[in-house]
């Protein structure tokens, strides 16, 4: 287990690997050293990146896969649960071109790639390249905040951005296993609501957050696509156990990442936008809390009866009467674009 037990953890620097991840380690390496045997070769998911002046923040995932017949790996169309059986390579290395400037970036236990490089680059869209282990180089885009931008947004994914209309037990295996951009509905009015809020907001970043594996992002990332939202990160996490426990935390992983963000743009203020049938409400609410004057507005969609069942249930508005913090509330993107563009309207008034 020389993957998982290094001289530095025997000699105390680093804790000892909680038994989930040790199993788990000992399962990828039995299944890595299995699909190389046939064939398979290593190859890098891309994921949208971002970063701003002086730094970029690099997303992708290391896998193997099979090659097709003309020994071309196609990536773009690994499905979530092609994406789950597909095995991560741990501790690889990742070659990152970004900027003219070529870096070497490491993986992590699960295959995933999430550095900080220093680049200096222009704001706007720009394209990055990775390759490993002498693969084919793929690209992904890359996008860097203008310094001048005052307001960011940050939004949910499930039941946000696309309906849902799944009980939350079985949300995590639906999103992993079946996940298709075609068996998902948009929510009316949110794309809409986000280009006009970029557009009101210039040079405004959109991320997108939610508590779903890096195995869908391809799938999430053509459902937004389709669905003509406007084009941001995903910031999503790892499948399985953790260094320390048995299962991730959604709702850590959602709350580190808003920490992160407020850290990475302490001049930005926040527009958050989730729904009521999950844990958003307390969580922004949490993020609000001391950084009142961070955050531009919180607007929640407000699922229908039938939603809210299978979520679970609701929470109160009136638990954020008083905050300091303007809170909408409506079913869908209109009524919220309504609220918060007339907001926009009173204060240039």
């Amino acid at each position: 287990m020389a993957r998982t037990r290094t001289a530095a953890a025997v000699a105390g620097a680093e804790p000892i690997l909680h038994l989930a991840a040790r199993m788990e380690d000992s399962i990828h390496e039995f299944r890595e050293k299995r699909a190389r045997k046939r064939g398979y070769k290593a190859t890098v998911i891309p994921y949208t990146s971002y970063g701003a002046k002086g730094w970029v923040r690099v997303l992708c995932r290391v896998l193997l896969t099979r090659p097709s017949p003309d020994g071309r790996v196609r990536y773009k169309k690994i499905r979530g649960w092609r994406s789950f059986t597909s095995v991560p390579v741990n501790d690889v290395d990742v070659t990152v071109t970004v900027g003219g400037k070529t870096h070497t970036v490491r993986a992590d236990r699960g295959g995933v790639v999430d550095h900080e490089l220093p680049v200096h680059l222009e704001p706007g869209w720009h394209t990055i390249a990775f390759t490993t282990e002498g693969s084919e180089p793929v690209e992904a885009p890359v996008f860097i905040v203008d310094p001048s931008a005052k307001v960011g947004i940050i939004s949910d994914v499930d039941d946000t951005v696309m309906v849902t209309l799944l009980p939350r037990p079985f949300l995590a295996a639906w999103n992993t296993f079946v996940l298709d951009e075609h068996a998902r509905i948009a929510v009316p009015g949110m794309a809409v609501l986000y280009d006009r809020l970029q557009q009101a907001h210039s040079g405004a970043p959109i991320f997108y957050l939610s508590t779903g594996a890096w195995n869908v992002a391809p799938t999430l990332t053509r459902f937004l696509s389709r669905n003509l939202y406007p084009a941001g990160p995903l910031l999503l996490t790892d499948w399985g156990p953790t260094r320390d426990r048995w299962f991730r935390s959604g709702r850590q992983h959602k709350t580190e990442s808003l920490a992160r963000l407020a850290k990475e743009f302490p001049d930005m203020q926040w527009l958050l936008v989730g729904d009521d049938g999950q844990h958003d409400e307390e969580i922004y609410r949490e993020f609000s809390a001391g950084r009142e004057e961070k955050i531009e507005s919180v607007a929640i969609r407000q699922l229908s009866n039938s939603e809210a069942v299978l979520a679970g249930g609701r929470s109160k508005a009136e638990q954020h009467s008083g905050s300091g913090v303007r809170w909408v509330y409506a079913p869908d993107g209109a009524g919220l674009a309504e609220q918060l563009l007339d907001n926009l309207d009173s204060q240039a008034g």
